[in-house]
């Protein structure tokens, strides 16, 4: 990979003399334990030292520093990834961006708003919405910061109307690994000004360069939200209705699913009742608009459609109250499943529309199959399926042997239904070998080339995305 250089106590006074705040540099016994793994955990490393920067100066000296000396450095955020991106695999520089937090500018009249890489998903959402504008990308986890969400091109539930992160980064600073900090796209609606660098850095997990400012875009708040909690005899039917709902072109907001089991698990977590219990399989579709006769409209058709499909109700969440204790369950699924057992893994891989159905029976009878509990919700309207494998009481052994057969089967499923290894949560360092099994080896050589051209030492967060 690279001969990289053992960092010593001159590179330690080098950083200290950089930052001038010992409290923000952080060595040996005083690194928290968090810092050597992400949300998951299931890969593990510590940096020799982690850098809390205040600014992009701060940054661009000390990967200037590390590019000379070819010292590896791991860009970090709120830790909340789910495949070792933040994880240090050489030790080196850690550089955590959390002091990075501020929001820089609201620009009304271009309908962006200019932020750095630290500033929380929530803090992001309640400043726009508190001056009537929508920053429309919603991953589940709202205390990630928007660098991460960048970097891994977080998607979230609101993605079947809206897109993706990637659907609102207008601009970008980044510094370059040797260094260098430089900006790509701007303010500009349109730009058609040569190789689109700044797409090139959205879902690059930190390995092509590192963000230090981000220009989003914005749309105007929708004034009203209302959402129905449809109940169906069987997760077949659930599914099957949500092509039927995209063919209708009335376009939900999110479509997720969800069943009775990880809806107990939420309830448990979170120590509260769910508004129903009927049924063991559901669909929760959210619509928003500018008036509630607007929503009434698109959400009545859909609501017939769901009937006619063999949905036993439609139960339509129009107080405040109603929406947040449902949502609330949704946000907690991921923390809920995690708190059933001893460990997990995750897969987060995404199959085109139609093919959510059979994905997801798969999954069920992989269950049996391979005698391991998965658990399984997802965003069903744009195909993005989240499966967690549990340990329970597996032995080390046998966990590692079943959770690896299933997440093979389940990535080769993916796969042959043309689907992709993931949807949102990236490669990382834990999901190389199946992005290796599902790419031509042309494009794995293609990722590998721009990495090169980006950082020729590979000091910036090495043993990552493509790297064999």
């Amino acid at each position: 990979m690279g001969n990289y250089k053992k960092i010593d106590k001159d590179d330690i006074l080098y950083i200290k003399n950089t930052i001038q705040d010992d409290e923000r540099v952080l060595v040996g016994e005083n690194i928290n334990e968090e810092y050597s793994h992400d949300e998951l955990s299931g890969t593990s490393s510590y940096p020799d030292v982690v850098v809390k920067a205040k600014s992009a100066e701060e940054i661009a000296a000390i990967m200037k520093y590390a590019y000379e000396n070819t010292i590896p450095v791991t860009p970090r955020g709120a830790g909340t990834g789910l495949v070792g991106s933040s994880v240090p695999m050489e030790h080196g520089i850690m550089i955590d961006t959390t002091l990075m937090n501020q929001i820089l500018e609201l620009d009304e009249e271009n309908l962006t708003v200019t932020v750095e890489p630290g500033v929380l998903l929530m803090e992001l959402s309640a400043y726009v919405e508190d001056h009537d504008f929508f920053y429309p990308p919603d991953p589940g986890e709202k205390s990630a910061t928007i660098g991460g969400n960048i970097s891994t091109n977080a998607g979230g539930m609101r993605a079947v109307k809206y897109g993706v992160t990637r659907d609102y980064v207008m601009g970008l600073e980044v510094v370059l690994p040797d260094g260098t900090i430089t900006q790509f796209g701007g303010k500009v609606v349109k730009n058609s000004s040569g190789y689109d660098l700044k797409d090139l850095i959205i879902g690059s997990e930190g390995t092509l360069g590192f963000i230090t400012k981000a220009i989003l875009k914005l749309l105007p708040l929708p004034k009203r939200v209302i959402s129905l909690l449809i109940p169906f005899p069987t997760l077949k039917q659930a599914i099957d209705t949500v092509p039927v709902i995209i063919k209708s072109k009335t376009i939900p907001t999110a479509i997720e699913f969800m069943q009775r089991e990880v809806i107990e698990d939420a309830e448990e977590y979170l120590g509260k009742a769910f508004p129903d219990k009927q049924s063991d399989a559901y669909l929760l579709l959210k619509f928003d608009g500018n008036s509630t006769q607007e929503i009434e409209e698109a959400y009545d058709k859909v609501a017939k459609l769901c009937l006619e499909q063999g949905a036993l109700d439609v139960l339509i969440s129009d107080t405040q109250e109603r929406e947040e204790s449902i949502w609330k369950a949704r946000g907690a699924f991921l923390e809920a499943i995690k708190g059933s057992t001893t460990y997990m893994d995750e897969v987060d891989m995404v199959v085109p529309r139609s093919r959510v159905n059979e994905m997801v029976t798969y999954l069920h009878d992989l269950h049996n199959e391979i005698d391991i509990r998965i658990k399984s919700f997802g965003h069903a309207g744009d195909g993005n399926l989240h499966a967690y494998i549990l340990k329970d009481d597996l032995s080390d052994e046998e966990w590692e042997k079943r959770m690896s057969a299933a997440m093979e089967k389940i990535y080769q499923k993916a796969h042959e239904l043309e689907g992709q290894v993931s949807g949102e949560h990236g490669i990382g360092y834990a999901k190389k070998p199946y992005l290796r099994e599902s790419l031509p080896e042309k494009n794995l050589d293609l990722m590998n080339g721009i990495k090169k051209v980006f950082d020729p030492k590979n000091i910036l967060n090495p043993h990552k995305v493509a790297q064999r």
